[in-house]
């Protein structure tokens, strides 16, 4: 069953990747960051290997594909957003549900959103797992627009330009990447946990430093 699921994602994403090129690519992006259904790795890899390796493309071109697949994903990314930020906790409650999440987790999030800002936002998006949620906690406190989508746009080009990079420098072999992501994956989820850990101790530290006073 997985197997033939594999193989139908993969045929309409080489379709798609022959009719439409990088536009493909955004469209898909911007998919998979509103619904979190599309693995990115596949997407990514597939589209390094079909549209850069494939044609000897310069290797500068790796930064250009990142930054078309980066677009994509933050307008998918900003359609969460605001889904998160008109429908509410109701909404979101909703979603948990037919996730089968932990209400819990959801509220321990806005509060971490509340205290930690587009920083979290950032360091989320290059965390496998925990990427394409980030948009919702950050749309139901209200985080400003112009800082989300700034930290959604720098932290999803990084994921994209190197995941488009292995599949570049991996050819025919893309598909090794996500052997690899599957090996590393709990060396990656604490580096980012750590990383989201350390940045909240030290934004908390600084919000609750005592401001000096002025010397008349």
């Amino acid at each position: 069953m997985l197997e033939q699921l594999e193989f139908l994602i993969l045929n309409s994403l080489q379709t798609l990747f022959d009719q439409f090129g990088w536009g493909g690519v955004f469209m898909v992006m911007a998919f998979e960051n509103a619904t979190g259904i599309t693995p990115s790795e596949i997407i990514l890899t597939l589209a390094g290997w079909m549209l850069l390796s494939a044609h000897d493309l310069h290797p500068s071109m790796i930064l250009l594909g990142g930054l078309v697949a980066a677009l994509g994903s933050t307008v998918g990314s900003s359609l969460a957003y605001w889904a998160a930020r008109l429908g509410g906790r109701p909404l979101i409650d909703r979603l948990a549900r037919f996730l089968r999440l932990d209400p819990g987790l959801v509220t321990v999030a806005q509060d971490q959103f509340q205290r930690g800002g587009p920083g979290l936002v950032l360091i989320g998006r290059v965390i496998p797992g925990v990427r394409t949620l980030v948009s919702l906690p950050a749309g139901l406190v209200r985080m400003p627009f112009p800082a989300f989508f700034a930290a959604t746009f720098g932290g999803t080009f990084i994921w994209c330009t190197l995941l488009i990079g292995a599949g570049y420098l991996l050819g025919h072999e893309w598909r090794l990447i996500g052997g690899y992501l599957k090996q590393f994956l709990p060396f990656l989820l604490a580096g980012g946990l750590s990383s989201l850990a350390l940045y909240l101790f030290l934004h908390t530290r600084r919000m609750l430093a005592p401001v000096p006073s002025k010397v008349k």
